[in-house]
């Protein structure tokens, strides 16, 4: 008799795995009707004359997303360590680092070449 005591219920077990797949399809649909109202309204601009295109700034994205990337990376890292040693889990930190490492050198090459941090977005 002591070894059923910790199943959960068929009714939570059934709610554990709707609740996720739930919330993914209704996040998918806020994200398609924001999509379509965006398109929907850039459309509309163009037809009125309204509408001017923005202009990306790359310098700032690389430098944002690296910065980003490295610290979450550094941060999986010191984790994994800390928690189970050098193991095939630190590599779940190596690569979002490595790629934040890339953007920052990309972010120093890319500036040093135009000389400045955002002179073409402007």
């Amino acid at each position: 008799m002591g070894g059923m005591q910790n199943v959960p219920s068929a009714a939570a077990q059934v709610i554990v795995t709707i609740v996720p797949i739930v919330g993914i399809v209704m996040g998918s649909v806020v994200i398609f009707f924001y999509l379509l109202y965006a398109h929907r309204e850039k459309m509309l601009m163009i037809r009125e004359r309204m509408y001017t295109p923005k202009k990306f700034d790359l310098p700032v994205f690389s430098l944002f997303a690296g910065l980003l990337l490295t610290a979450i990376g550094a941060c999986l890292i010191a984790f994994f360590l800390i928690k189970e040693g050098f193991a095939y889990s630190v590599l779940s930190g190596m690569i979002p680092f490595a790629v934040g490492a890339s953007l920052l050198i990309f972010f120093k090459l890319y500036t040093s070449m135009r000389g400045g941090p955002s002179n073409d977005a402007r």
